[in-house]
């Protein structure tokens, strides 16, 4: 009922490909203070502006005044989604987010606290016991401090963004676009793994890398679809990004903050990383969310058709 739900709404594929459009400018729009701070900063020393790249701009700004104007783009691309979904659509953000009647806040905190302790336990037992000489103690209290409060912020709504547009907007539209799960599975997470292929992780490890992206993409469009909304998704995300913003950073990824620990290890992608989370660790969390949300009709949920649904079906999405 997830999909279908989007035949209420205006639904011709054009209109969806008009609202990313919408979105991608407004977080576009968005980025300017950034742009224009990094030129000031650039002006003030002198610095060839020709000479700007991926990698440097991080030695320019301060790493949490660099966050947050980073992050500002994802907040004015959320206005941008919620501005656009009634007149194009008539939709607001509950019906492209979930099929239950309001967004459930407590599979969000599941899946947040969840992965949060098991993603943050995993990085803790690697700076203890298995590679200590890989990390450094990077903790400033009043630099952490602005970090957090600009972390738990700002991040919730960036990578809420994500989940909106891809697992909740573009499944909806690809759903009804091609009436079946699969290609909408398959092509938002293909998209959502191409937009980061200019995360300066990819400079520093591979296109390789993309497998591990694309796999995300899938794992969280699977929980979706499964679970008829996009809460454990956007649990899971924020989870992923704020406590990795929060414990660990380095030199060659996305965010480099003030973080607790500094990994200055070498750079390199073996071809466990890539098994590890893809085929083992995402395959265990969906077996364990679906054993506690009860989850059937496997086959039909992620592969079947979209039909749309009877007048009465409506009234169940609502009351459910």
């Amino acid at each position: 009922m997830f999909i279908a739900q989007a035949y209420k709404a205006k639904n011709e594929f054009w209109r969806y490909l008009i609202g990313s459009l919408v979105v991608a400018t407004a977080a576009f729009i968005g980025q300017l203070p950034l742009v224009f701070v990094m030129l000031f900063e650039l002006v003030q020393s002198g610095s060839d502006m020709g000479a700007l790249n991926e990698s440097n701009m991080f030695e320019i700004l301060e790493p949490n005044l660099f966050l947050f104007l980073i992050l500002i783009s994802f907040v004015i691309g959320f206005i941008g989604l919620k501005l656009i979904l009634k007149p194009l659509h008539g939709q607001n953000l509950r019906e492209i987010a979930t099929s239950r009647s309001k967004l459930d806040w407590k599979r969000i905190w599941f899946a947040f606290i969840f992965w949060g302790v098991i993603s943050s336990g995993l990085t803790l037992v690697d700076y203890f016991f298995l590679a200590p000489e890989d990390y450094v103690w990077n903790f400033e209290p009043q630099r952490f401090f602005i970090l957090l409060v600009i972390a738990v912020v700002l991040i919730p709504i960036q990578t809420s963004l994500e989940e909106y547009v891809f697992r909740g907007y573009l499944m909806q539209g690809f759903g009804i676009l091609a009436k079946n799960r699969f290609f909408p599975l398959v092509m938002t997470s293909v998209i959502f793994g191409l937009l980061h292929i200019a995360n300066p992780e990819i400079d520093k490890l591979g296109y390789s890398l993309l497998v591990y992206y694309i796999g995300t993409g899938l794992f969280l469009g699977i929980i979706t679809l499964m679970d008829e909304g996009i809460e454990l998704a956007v649990g899971f995300h924020a989870a992923n990004n704020l406590f990795t913003a929060l414990l660990v950073t380095s030199d060659w990824t996305a965010f480099q903050t003030h973080s607790i620990l500094k990994d200055i290890a070498e750079p390199e992608l073996s071809f466990m990383d890539m098994i590890l989370p893809v085929f083992i660790i995402f395959p265990v969390i969906i077996f364990i969310f679906s054993r506690v949300y009860h989850w059937r009709n496997w086959k039909e949920k992620l592969i079947g058709p979209v039909h749309e649904p009877a007048t009465e079906d409506y009234k169940i999405i609502g009351e459910s």
